[in-house]
């Protein structure tokens, strides 16, 4: 497998430097921000989607460094009850397809999205429990009425171009277990997959190892998100795991986001690596920051260190020994 990055973590940098600068960590791939949530600072999209010259510099750019792009990244909400940010989100999730497809960029990340509770709610509404049965009769409502049908034509749209989309399991989001994913991808088609991120897993009680089983056995992992969380129990006790406190509030939240190795042991990350390697999974490890507590660069560096440590790069050897 393959380490890169996810490049929002380098807003700050214009294009070429964050490339260098990942060039020179050692890393072999970007993840791009192509809209939505991400922004889009280091990737012009309109322009290269109008000018194929400036697709072939582009891409020569990353290429010549001996970079790949493992994906394009455009989280957002497609389905939300916000008509303008519906259309923003599902706009650009539209557009990174194309360009993916016009670049040979083989996936396109961003989250399955949130409905409201009817048509007439202005806002996101998240079901987490079954009852009172009206929390069942919106999720109902929302998957038939709003997520199916959508993404069955997202799809299709995927299918058409050749590229994968993976949608991060993240809380908020109506994709979010390996359930919800199975569940959307039987609804669709095999271009509807996961972005698998074990830092959303840990604070929702899934082991990462059981979900790369899970759905590698269905080959729906398409890009794997490398991010840590520590889960403090004694704030566990007082909050619960959907803490909804603010990601700063570092002292008394539930969980933290953390640089990778700093939640969970470098054994933990190996036996990640090793069940993604043999579930089938053989594209990139994509890093992403979002440590409270570590700079970018240090946060950045640790990250780098650990996974060196315990990724897997060459193929296997045959069985020699048998």
């Amino acid at each position: 497998m393959k380490l890169g990055v996810f490049t929002v973590l380098f807003a700050q940098k214009s294009f070429e430097d964050m490339l260098d600068y990942v060039k020179d960590s050692g890393l072999d791939a970007v993840e791009i921000g192509t809209g939505g949530y991400p922004g889009t600072n280091h990737c012009p999209i309109d322009d290269l989607l109008e000018d194929e010259g400036k697709r072939n510099q582009y891409l020569d750019a990353v290429i010549s460094r001996g970079l790949t792009i493992s994906a394009f990244s455009c989280h957002g909400n497609p389905v939300s009850p916000d008509p303008a940010f519906a259309k923003e989100s599902d706009e650009a999730l539209r557009k990174s397809i194309k360009l993916a497809q016009l670049m040979g960029v083989p996936v396109v990340n961003t989250f399955s999205g949130t409905p409201g509770a009817d048509e007439q709610s202005r806002h996101p509404n998240w079901p987490v429990a079954p009852w009172p049965n009206e929390y069942g009769d919106v999720l109902e409502w929302q998957w038939e009425h709003k997520l199916i049908p959508y993404w069955r034509e997202i799809g299709e749209i995927a299918k058409d171009a050749d590229v994968k989309i993976g949608l991060e399991l993240h809380g908020g989001f109506s994709v979010h277990t390996p359930h919800t994913m199975l569940k959307l991808r039987e609804a669709t088609n095999e271009y509807i997959g996961a972005n698998l991120d074990p830092s959303h897993l840990w604070w929702q009680g899934i082991d990462p190892v059981g979900a790369i089983k899970i759905l590698g056995r269905e080959n729906a992992i398409h890009h794997f998100h490398a991010k840590d969380t520590y889960i403090d129990q004694d704030n566990v006790n007082m909050y619960g795991l959907t803490d909804m406190q603010p990601y700063s509030n570092i002292q008394t939240r539930a969980w933290n986001f953390r640089s990778v190795g700093m939640g969970h042991s470098a054994e933990i990350w190996g036996n990640i690596i090793s069940a993604l390697r043999t579930y089938g999974y053989d594209h990139v490890v994509s890093i992403e920051h979002e440590d409270p507590i570590m700079s970018i660069e240090e946060g950045f560096q640790r990250a780098v260190t650990t996974l060196k440590s315990v990724n897997i790069k060459e193929q296997p050897a045959e069985m020699w020994w048998l």
